[in-house]
């Protein structure tokens, strides 16, 4: 009888142990799966609701969206319009002017440059945070007013662009060849499109050239834009997809921005702004962190890779464009690499300023330039590029911190861009933070620790406006 007794409260012991052991596995099994379904992933979800409810959902949303990165803008930067009538791009838009960051604390510019980068983070007074995107955590091209007014098709509906017109290129911008110097502006001030590219260049291409620019203003699926349900375009027409030359616009930038497509998960991805493709026939890196080292590659990289936020499963699903490289590829860089930078009068053959027709700042500027700023270390005649990455550790100056959805922390090297016409292309740095060159000089006079006079620092934009 005790024995029985003690053998039946053996077993409920064990099943109690048991029961105890498998609730504690099933609970540590439920926290391991809530915390990888809180986990990153290097994967978008691929999730398609129905149209009209992703449609009505964005566009309810969209209101805050942007006020929340108007807010994020206006606590950085004075956006009122200020240009420089003097001064003005190809076909006569005039240039802003700054600086346009705001100080904290009643800071002033030349306080802020004695201060060492220890300092500068450790009071959080950096002025040149990274930028994020208008909505980080849905990223996907985003374009500019002014151009979805010529190209309806490439509006969104669930987010604006969020930079005012002046700070951005003109637009259309003109386009200038290698190959014909003197017919000057070949676009005779129209946006190149797929209607009117033959109109405006056969007899001026040759065949090859002509069928490169057609590619590059010929529409493909794209992430935002296609005939999917969780686009972002309310266009299903026919009208889908985008161009090279929607982003690169005739050749140039409209400033329309993306999210680097090789980073992951989504907040440590970077906002990107659209390099110029002027001059790339001189550059030997393309993109402006990833280092591409031909155009070839790069235009088959933004087929396959950026017009697909660098997801290969969706790709497939939006509808990837695989180009031929050995025809279509070669074709559109073909054009590519004929796309010259606009005339410098100032300059002579070597790319060097010819004093007798430079003004005192101008040359001043030059001998900063070569010197004391040590611009020309990287940025070197005749096109201002020396062809390399280069880290500057601009993290010294700022805590990590998530900001706009994104995270802010080191953003590691970046190429030096041509600095050849650089009047024509703000915003500056790879996610246009910089919405001035007069911003651009602020930043490296921190980042270099050059200590430059207010004198000095007008002298330098002076000289890269005749560049």
């Amino acid at each position: 009888m005790r024995k029985t007794t003690r053998t039946k409260t053996l077993l409920v012991v064990v099943c109690v142990l048991s029961i105890t052991a498998t609730l504690l596995i099933t609970g540590a099994v439920r926290a391991q799966q809530q915390q990888e379904k809180q986990r990153p992933s290097s994967f978008t979800p691929v999730v398609e609701e129905p149209f009209d409810v992703v449609r009505a959902r964005d566009k309810a949303a969209k209101a805050g969206v942007m006020a929340a990165q108007q807010r994020l803008l206006e606590e950085r930067y004075d956006l009122s319009r200020r240009v420089d009538e003097s001064v003005k791009m190809t076909r006569g838009k005039p240039i802003p002017v700054g600086p346009t960051a705001k100080l904290k604390g009643g800071m002033t510019w030349d306080q802020l440059g004695r201060m060492s980068p220890a300092a500068i983070k450790e009071q959080d007074v950096f002025p040149y945070l990274p930028l994020p995107h208008v909505n980080h955590p849905v990223g996907g091209m985003v374009f500019p007013q002014v151009e979805i007014k010529l190209l309806p098709r490439v509006e969104r509906f669930d987010m604006d662009f969020d930079l005012p017109d002046h700070f951005l290129p003109e637009f259309p911008p003109a386009v200038f060849l290698t190959t014909r110097k003197d017919l000057g502006d070949v676009s005779k001030g129209q946006l190149i499109t797929v209607n009117n590219f033959y109109e405006l260049f056969n007899g001026i291409l040759n065949p090859k050239q002509l069928e490169g620019l057609r590619l590059l203003v010929t529409q493909f699926p794209q992430q935002q834009f296609n005939a999917t349900a969780d686009r972002k375009t309310e266009r299903n027409d026919g009208m889908l997809g985008v161009t090279c030359f929607d982003c690169h616009v005739n050749g140039h930038t409209s400033a329309a921005f993306h999210l680097v497509g090789d980073i992951r998960p989504q907040e440590v991805r970077r906002r990107i702004e659209t390099p110029s493709l002027r001059g790339v026939n001189i550059q030997r890196l393309f993109g402006s962190q990833r280092a591409l080292k031909t155009v070839e590659d790069f235009t088959e990289f933004e087929q396959r890779a950026a017009y697909f936020d660098g997801d290969p499963v969706l790709a497939t699903k939006k509808g990837l464009n695989i180009l031929d490289r050995g025809s279509q590829v070669h074709d559109m860089s073909e054009f590519q690499e004929i796309l010259d930078f606009p005339p410098a009068p100032k300059l002579n053959v070597l790319g060097r300023l010819d004093r007798a027709k430079a003004t005192q700042s101008e040359i001043r500027g030059e001998d900063l330039f070569f010197g004391k700023a040590n611009c020309s270390v990287c940025h070197t005649p005749p096109f201002y590029t020396d062809n390399l990455m280069h880290d500057l550790a601009v993290e010294r100056f700022y805590k990590p911190r998530m900001e706009g959805g994104m995270m802010i922390t080191a953003q590691g090297a970046i190429k030096t861009f041509p600095l050849r016409g650089i009047k024509e292309s703000p915003p500056y740095l790879h996610d246009g933070r910089l919405l001035t060159l007069e911003d651009t000089v602020e930043f490296f006079n921190l980042v270099l620790e050059l200590k430059l006079t207010a004198q000095e620092k007008q002298d330098l934009v002076a000289f890269m406006r005749v560049l």
